[in-house]
């Protein structure tokens, strides 16, 4: 393994070096690679054995470009500097100003002030808009920095005076939100990056659909770039690092990452008993990424130069970073004293005043344009693999010694007048004190040769950044007999699951003219779990180099085949990466103007609660598809115990605002709620996600009834109404596999002279969305005749007792409570889950056809319908123990 940075490091002996180098170069050659390897082996083992520390992974606390390697500044330089400076200060005054007027409205300054430099070299010389070929570059920003993205695109004439003053003040429509929210800033930010941890994950994903697309030519996507900035502290998030291998195993040259390391977390050092820059580059190139350090800025140059012995590099080595964040802010003195703390050290800086130490010490590389622009040029360069740029940076640089590097700056506000002064005086600019008090802002006509650059600079590289795009998605519907093959149920004594139907109905929209290249099923590695193995030897498995062995069961019909041209992503054990590539599909439609439909297909119970927070960060980024919640239900789900029984899934569900979560109970609902998603997303654009639970009970599908697709798709419909005949009559609502155990319940009611409606509840979670929509407009317009809901249109008038049963928690059936009639019951699966038949889960939890059957029978007794001796016969028919403790007790 080579370092570029060894090449840099000083050298006493440069002769006796170079025979090293020739020694083995001639055993190369003479002998071959093997047995140079194992000469350098032999040789690196018994120097660790007499004591010396030989790192293979980690390069010196070093530049890895040296000087003479970082080229021609291609920009400006004088100019390019002023304009990072007025940005600077509006974003600091931005916030400063927000919180003046509105105490405790928040946002960051310090975060913007570290990556600053890095992101102004990006904008002006790398970061590729729109407007050429191709997608442009895809950004995801380090979200608390996003006040010196704005203020920028105020300067470029993106954002109004108005909005700038606006920041964080969003109700009324006009502010500008605190962080990269796409869905609050539809035309401007692209990707959502403030969760911490997720962006890395996204952005690395988002790389590999970008060759995707490439692969399955569905898109040109050669010159999109993906850049993600990370702050240090944001490592230490499982999810952040997670995906670094992927990256690296699929030659992911299209990502650059920016580690921005300012050794400071929000509380106080990242690492203060070690180095976090050494830690993370082992981490990156032990992962297979090509790792460029920037870690000193020019000033630093000459003192290397003049360090013949290494000395300086070496005393750089040993500071843990708790140190050097104190020694790098202290003042000269302390500088001379404790970094330069021997007789050779101190002798390089002689000449150095305290003040010279002070600005050394604040020149880090991740300041320097010139350093960041050689870095930059050499990662956009680099081929076969990703590369990641570390960058050494000070958390709030440039707001002077109360500010910049100490542990509070993360909490701080707005800048006070000292720091405000400090900065002031940096800029050259031309405020007084007495003007400082008004927290000016530098008003873009102000400084028309600095905007010219800016936009001739954005011009040169294809447009604005950040910048999000929605055009209209036009695909075109399948033809209707991929939906309607599930009308007619099934034959005979053919039971299916509504799983195995998903899977058919899927394998027919992939094979469908209109639609199929734009379908992406993705697999966590449960996909022959969910009977969808046919689908890898049909369609493929997606990877970049193919399929590079001879699978074991090659000789099979149902081969494990992957193509680089495959359509299925078999992401293995790995929910949060395969939600990630479903967010890179369910956009797509937006990053490239190329809507792809994903089907994600898991285990329930590793959905939501699972990844919930990527699903949160999706609907922001306003994704489109499906999220299919397979083997769901707390009794369904037989034998798998706790842990995988899932009953609340689609509770969590419901609490996304753009999830629109369904329970279908029978084929022809699935295909009907499937059929309205596509429609309803990439025909009308809407920017919505559907979740569908599924399961893996297998009965027989009935006959679509005429006239239900309204009710469907608003969540309630009248499955069979009751019989004539004498005796009270009472409703039942099921849904899932449940409406087997209701089905059950009809009869056994019919034996104690009750008869039942069937109703089939396909969304608690639209029937409620529905009725607050109602209540809202019924209570602003309280002139005008009410507005029912759709349950009230169904059941208001209802008179009878109504039970509603799911193999979910109660709260789920419960929602639509305030709209339904006094006499509601709601039978659910609330608890954990245990191991056993599903004839026994449903007993134990009752909401089998007995609970449904006693339920209502309990009901009316209480309406005075029939006796209680009736009751009491079917609890001793039944068998059923009234006595036992709750099953949600503890």
């Amino acid at each position: 393994m080579t370092f570029e940075s060894e090449s840099v490091l000083p050298d006493p002996d440069p002769i006796s070096t170079q025979e090293w180098v020739d020694s083995i170069l001639a055993v190369q050659g003479q002998q071959g690679n093997e047995e140079a390897r194992r000469l350098l082996l032999a040789t690196i083992n018994a120097a660790k054995s007499a004591g010396v520390d030989v790192d293979v992974i980690n390069t010196p606390y070093f530049n890895t470009i040296s000087p003479s390697m970082q080229g021609d500044y291609p920009g400006d330089l004088e100019m390019e500097k002023q304009l990072h400076g007025i940005i600077r200060w509006n974003a600091m005054m931005m916030v400063t100003r927000a919180n003046k007027y509105f105490e405790g409205i928040g946002g960051h300054i310090s975060t913007y002030a570290s990556t600053s430099h890095a992101w102004e070299s990006c904008f002006n010389h790398f970061f590729r808009g729109k407007d050429g070929d191709g997608s442009g570059d895809h950004v995801y920003w380090q979200g608390h920095a996003s006040p010196g993205v704005y203020a920028r695109a105020w300067l470029e004439g993106r954002l109004t005076r108005e909005q700038i003053d606006m920041f964080r003040q969003e109700a009324g429509g006009k502010g500008l939100s605190s962080y990269p929210h796409p869905r609050l800033m539809p035309d401007f930010w692209e990707f959502p990056s403030v969760s911490m941890g997720l962006g890395g994950m996204t952005a690395i994903h988002q790389a590999r659909f970008n060759r995707y697309l490439e692969s399955r030519g569905l898109c040109n996507t050669t010159t999109s770039r993906v850049w993600y900035t990370m702050g240090d502290g944001e490592s230490d998030e499982p999810e952040s690092l997670s995906q670094l291998s992927l990256a690296a195993r699929e030659g992911l040259d299209n990502i650059i990452m920016t580690m921005n390391c300012n050794l400071q977390r929000l509380d106080g050092p990242v690492r203060g008993n070690s180095k976090i820059i050494q830690e993370l580059e082992g981490r990156f190139r032990g992962s297979g990424w090509n790792v460029i350090k920037v870690l000193w800025g020019s000033s630093w140059d000459d003192l290397f130069a003049k360090d013949t012995n290494g000395l300086l590099i070496e005393r750089l080595n040993s500071l843990v970073d708790g140190d050097e964040q104190r020694i790098m802010t202290a003042d000269g003195a302390t500088i001379r004293k404790e970094l330069f703390n021997s007789s050779e050290l101190s002798s390089l800086v002689e000449d150095y005043s305290d003040q010279d130490l002070e600005d050394l010490c604040q020149d880090v590389g991740g300041h320097d344009f010139i350093k960041l622009h050689a870095a930059y040029a050499q990662a956009a360069a680099h081929k076969g693999q990703p590369t990641v740029v570390i960058i050494r940076t000070i958390k709030g640089y440039g707001l002077g010694p109360s500010f910049a590097g100490r542990n509070t700056t993360h909490q701080k506000k707005k800048a006070d007048m000292e720091s405000m002064k400090f900065m002031r005086d940096d800029l050259n600019l031309s405020f007084s004190d007495e003007q400082l008090e008004d927290y000016p802002l530098i008003d873009p006509k102000d400084v028309p040769e600095l905007v010219a650059y800016a936009k001739s600079r954005r011009k040169a590289l294809d447009g604005p950044v950040p910048e999000r795009r929605s055009p209209k998605s036009n695909l075109k519907m399948a033809d209707k007999t991929t939906f309607s093959e599930f009308d007619e149920g099934t034959k005979g004594k053919m039971q299916v699951s509504t799983t195995m139907a998903f899977v058919r109905l899927l394998r027919s929209l992939m094979k469908s003219k209109e639609l199929g290249d734009r379908i992406v099923p993705i697999i966590p590695d449960e996909a022959r779990t969910f009977g969808m193995d046919p689908l890898f030897s049909e369609f493929g498995i997606y990877h970049p180099e193919g399929q590079l062995y001879t699978p074991v069961d090659h000789k099979v019909l149902m081969k494990y085949k992957e193509s680089e041209a495959g359509q299925l992503f078999e992401e293995g054990i790995n929910e949060a990466g395969a939600t990630s590539t479903f967010i890179a599909s369910a956009t797509s439609y937006s990053t490239h103007s190329c809507p792809t439909i994903p089907f994600y297909i898991f285990y329930s119970m590793f959905g939501f609660q699972r990844v919930a927070d990527l699903i949160w960060s999706a609907a922001d980024q306003r994704a489109r598809g499906f999220l299919m919640g397979a083997t769901s239900g707390r009794t369904t789900l037989n034998g798998e115990g706790l842990q995988h029984q899932d009953g609340h899934s689609l509770l969590m569900a419901h609490t996304n605002p753009s999830v629109r979560a369904w329970d279908p109970a029978f084929a022809y609902e699935l295909a009907t709620i499937i059929q309205h998603g596509i429609k309803e997303m990439y025909q009308d654009d809407i920017d919505v996600m559907y979740y569908i639970a599924v399961y893996n009970e297998n009965y027989p599908m009935p006959v679509k009834p005429k006239g239900v697709d309204e009710g469907i798709i608003k969540g309630l419909y009248r499955l069979r109404a009751a019989p004539k005949g004498d005796g009270p009559i009472v409703k039942l609502i099921g849904s899932g596999p449940i409406m087997l155990q209701v089905l059950d319940a009809v009869e056994k009611l019919e034996e104690f002279g009750v008869r039942s409606e069937i109703w089939s509840a396909t969304s608690y979670g639209e029937l409620r969305r529905d009725g607050l929509e109602c209540e809202r407009w019924n209570r602003l317009n309280p002139d005008k005749p009410e507005r029912k809901s759709w349950v009230e249109e169904m059941l208001s008038s209802s008179s009878e007792s109504i039970v509603a049963v799911s193999d979910n928690m109660a709260a789920v059936p419960d929602m639509v409570r305030q709209w339904m009639p006094e006499d509601y019951t709601v039978l659910g699966t609330d608890g954990f889950g245990r191991s056993d038949t599903r004839e026994s889960l449903r007993r134990f939890f009752e909401i089998d056809g007995k609970a449904i059957t006693l339920a209502t029978l309990s009901r009316l007794v209480r309406r005075g319908e029939i006796d209680s001796k009736v009751y009491n016969k079917a609890v001793k028919k039944f068998n059923v123990e009234s006595e036992r403790k709750d099953i949600t007790e503890l």
